[in-house]
């Protein structure tokens, strides 16, 4: 794979003195020579492929290449990214200290708008979530509930009730979700099913609700909780950089791109004001500020459709959230945490059944 790589890098290579910065950067030449290939290492392509992906932007539009070199160098860094996280996450990831470490518990988030573009038709948003995340004795369940009162200028207050639901198998390949959502009471929206990936890392979503909406996964791509163990291992492993296609179903949109870059650790539980809602032996542990976009695998845009900053726990755990909109941005402080008891299953006990 690197030498099918290597042949398209033709005078591309990073100014590694540049690593750590967020932005697309310079492109340089690997060796000179008008129609030299360069002799990039191994190293040099896994470098390029994390300075080319900056969070902010996709692959494709990150490198001031001409196409459609551009887009096949970009899409086969793009591959070969994706390819290696899928693999590792599947066969090494289940049975790692990283899923290991990973704590069943139910969290509870205040939500709020911090900050608000002049003329965006919102004025405040308020509310809160709840979280929960246990194995059960195949799978990984998680549950979420939503309660949000969103403030217009010129409209009563509206109230939402969302509630999103998944059961992600041990291995990675199967996901079952349903998601609803009401307006003062009323449901306007739910959706269910389930999407596999072959053999091969591809698959597919299919709903049963509503029943002709359906979409291809590629290659590669992730469910959530598989997504939550790659990452983790790629901040464990000292990279500063993860890309991934991931699949929840907790929308009509299909998968998302998701560009990771992971920043400082940090001490989580000095910023967090003691509670007796907040289980402090939960929150101790290493922790890591992550900054995510998200990008729409329906469009080509190259913004995300919005960013986050989170503190993320070698357990799992969110103990802090920003999520940046085009309009607004909203802040999700954690409240109250609890562990939960791990699943009891007799002989038919999952491979993550001991839990903490």
């Amino acid at each position: 794979m690197i030498k099918k790589i290597n042949a398209l890098y033709q005078y591309v290579t990073a100014v590694k003195s540049m690593a750590g910065t967020t932005g697309a950067g310079h492109i340089f030449p690997c060796a000179a020579g008008k129609n030299h290939l360069p002799a990039c290492t191994a190293a040099d392509s896994c470098f390029i492929i994390e300075y080319i992906s900056s969070p902010l932007r996709r692959f494709d539009t990150t490198m001031a290449l001409t196409s459609p070199l551009r887009k096949i160098l970009c899409a086969a860094l793009a591959a070969l990214f994706l390819f290696s996280y899928a693999d590792s996450a599947r066969a090494g990831l289940l049975d790692s200290e990283i899923a290991r470490n990973l704590v069943p518990h139910k969290a509870t988030y205040d939500i709020k708008m911090v900050t608000r573009h002049d003329g965006a038709p919102i004025l405040n948003i308020r509310g809160q979530m709840t979280y929960e995340w246990r194995r059960d004795c195949d799978a990984w369940v998680t549950n979420h509930h939503f309660r949000l009162a969103y403030e217009y200028a010129d409209a009563p207050v509206l109230n939402i009730i969302s509630d999103f639901s998944t059961y992600e198998t041990f291995d990675g390949k199967s996901l079952s979700f349903t998601s609803r959502r009401a307006r003062e009471g009323d449901m306007y929206e739910e959706l269910r099913g389930n999407a596999s990936l072959g053999p091969g890392g591809a698959g597919q979503a299919r709903y049963s609700l509503p029943p002709e909406l359906g979409f291809n996964l590629s290659k590669g791509t992730l469910f959530p909780m598989m997504h939550t163990l790659a990452l983790l291992n790629n901040i464990k492993s000292g990279k500063k950089l993860f890309n991934a296609v991931v699949f929840d179903g907790s929308d009509d949109q299909g998968p998302v791109e998701i560009n990771a870059i992971t920043g400082k650790s940090v001490n989580a539980a000095a910023s967090l004001a003691p509670s007796p809602k907040l289980d402090a032996s939960l929150l101790s542990g290493p922790a890591w500020s992550v900054r995510m976009a998200f990008f729409p695998m329906k469009t080509a845009a190259a913004e995300a459709d919005y960013e986050m900053n989170a503190i993320i726990h070698e357990n799992g755990i969110i103990s802090d959230m920003k999520v940046d909109y085009k309009d607004f941005s909203v802040t999700q402080k954690l409240v109250a945490i609890e562990r939960l008891k791990a699943a009891v299953c007799g002989l038919r006990q999952g491979p993550l059944s001991t839990g903490h």
